[in-house]
């Protein structure tokens, strides 16, 4: 659509620059928002995370996920995955299990940077 077209189809010159509002997010910052963003679209994946989050200690041992949540081991293990390729979640092996916790730091990131381009973060309130 040329500027000429904008606003309804009106002819509208000078609609042209009318956009006032200020791109902060660089392209890796919102490259990295969009997969958060993407892996936290699933209920099972939300629920691990808030699982893991509101855990005494912080940490819970993969074997205990299962049932909290009625789903099978493979099912779990494979939102684990993802949750932890999106370095949302840390995993620490200890004998044969696996320990998870919140990656706190990537979390509070994520919501800054949703925050920014939503115009709701605090520092620009």
């Amino acid at each position: 659509m040329s500027t000429s077209e904008c606003c309804d189809g009106a002819e509208a010159p000078d609609c042209a620059g009318s956009v006032t509002g200020v791109v902060t997010l660089d392209e890796v910052a919102a490259v990295k928002l969009a997969t958060a963003l993407k892996v936290l679209a699933d209920p099972v994946r939300l629920r691990l995370l808030e699982l893991l989050a509101t855990s005494p200690g912080g940490e819970v041992c993969a074997c205990d996920l299962v049932e909290p949540l009625g789903r099978s081991q493979p099912t779990i293990s494979h939102h684990l995955k993802v949750l932890r390729e999106a370095e949302l979640i840390n995993s620490e092996r200890r004998g044969t299990w696996i320990w998870y916790s919140v990656n706190r730091d990537a979390v509070r990131q994520a919501v800054a940077a949703l925050q920014t381009v939503t115009g709701l973060h605090p520092a620009l309130a």
